[in-house]
């Protein structure tokens, strides 16, 4: 028999979850929501059903929490980037503290120690080394953007972002994101509005046609800057949209391409061209120099990365006489991090790129 949809109004959402979703509990059922937060009263539409557990989607907000705050993003809950940004940063940690307790009570089922509490970053936007965007042929539009092509308005459908959450296909055209420093939102827009005006074929995800397939931006906190173009082929074109993007962002330090042919966008199996500048760029943590190649790993926050790696350092109390095995090493941050107080480090990594590095 056909589940059939059904309303639950005044809901009171009781928790945070995992992937971005709320909580809440009605007639024995946990209920899980996405958009809203704790302390929000809301009408539910609930769209699937088992025996302990259901989903539903917030149809009517009747009260907001006291902890809800305005989402500095015009994207946001369209754009999969970002999950929280209508929570107060501080009840973001709260939650995310009680989610770990919960983890070790519901899903363990061990007696543990109370956590330390969870130590801050310091800065809540720009703090990624790292984006990664999608071209598309074909953008998501909005509904003021059918509205227009309803009534006969022409609208770029390009479209240079995000994918929308869970629709590979679908991707989110994006003009100011807060998640890195500039000169990122800069470069997109540049290249987006270049490939445009000189008719630049971008990527059909379905068809799996088109020229730009994806850009990646790394930025380091020594002020250095990788970019990597990634197409289907190397032509003309590709030239003369690496030789725009090496124009007119002389900060850039490696500039390179990849050309990927494959199905899907993963590229640290193909081989790294270097157009302009370092195949590499370097990065700083404490008094360590980190040489970052395009294909290696290295955590997405470098300020909390060196705060994690001193109370990791501090809890293992690596002595003279320990041999420390770092797993899944990438660059060997944590691996030399440690190596001054070790006899000996033993990094284990898959990716070549990043070992040599």
């Amino acid at each position: 028999m056909r589940f059939k949809q059904y309303t639950i109004e005044n809901l009171e959402v009781v928790d945070a979850g995992a992937e971005g979703k709320a909580v809440a509990k009605h007639d024995g059922l946990t209920i899980f929501i996405a958009g809203v937060i704790p302390g929000d009263v809301i009408d539910a539409l609930v769209v699937k059903k088992k025996k302990t557990y259901a989903e539903a989607r917030c149809t009517r907000l009747v009260k907001p929490s006291p902890y809800r705050i305005e989402p500095k993003c015009k994207h946001f809950g369209t754009c999969g980037g970002c999950k929280w940004q209508m929570l107060d940063y501080q009840q973001q940690l709260f939650y995310k503290q009680k989610q770990v307790t919960d983890n070790f009570q519901h899903l363990g089922h061990f007696e543990y120690p109370d956590p330390q509490p969870i130590i801050a970053s310091d800065i809540q936007y720009e703090y990624r080394n790292k984006l990664e965007y999608t071209f598309t042929h074909q953008r998501w539009l909005s509904i003021e953007d059918m509205q227009a092509q309803q009534e006969g308005k022409t609208i770029e459908v390009r479209g240079l972002g995000f994918h929308v959450t869970s629709k590979f296909d679908k991707v989110l055209d994006i003009e100011h994101c807060y998640l890195q420093a500039e000169p990122s939102n800069k470069l997109r827009r540049a290249v987006h509005d270049f490939a445009i005006e000189k008719d630049i074929t971008f990527y059909n995800l379905r068809n799996h046609e088109g020229l730009l397939r994806n850009m990646v931006i790394r930025m380091s906190s020594t002020g250095e800057m990788m970019v990597i173009l990634v197409v289907t082929e190397f032509n003309e074109q590709s030239i003369s949209v690496l030789d725009f993007i090496a124009a007119n962002f002389p900060e850039i330090t490696s500039l390179q391409y990849v050309i990927n042919q494959k199905m899907n966008d993963s590229i640290s199996d193909l081989e790294f061209h270097t157009y302009k500048g370092k195949a590499f760029m370097m990065e700083k943590m404490g008094d360590l120099d980190f040489k970052v190649g395009p294909a290696s790993f290295y955590q997405t926050n470098s300020k909390q990365a060196f705060k994690l790696y001193s109370v990791a350092k501090e809890f293992a109390a690596v002595t003279p006489n320990d041999i420390v095995y770092d797993l899944y090493t990438g660059t060997g941050t944590i691996a030399n991090f440690v190596a001054r107080d070790a006899k000996k480090v033993i990094g284990i990594e898959y990716v070549e790129a990043a070992i040599e590095d």
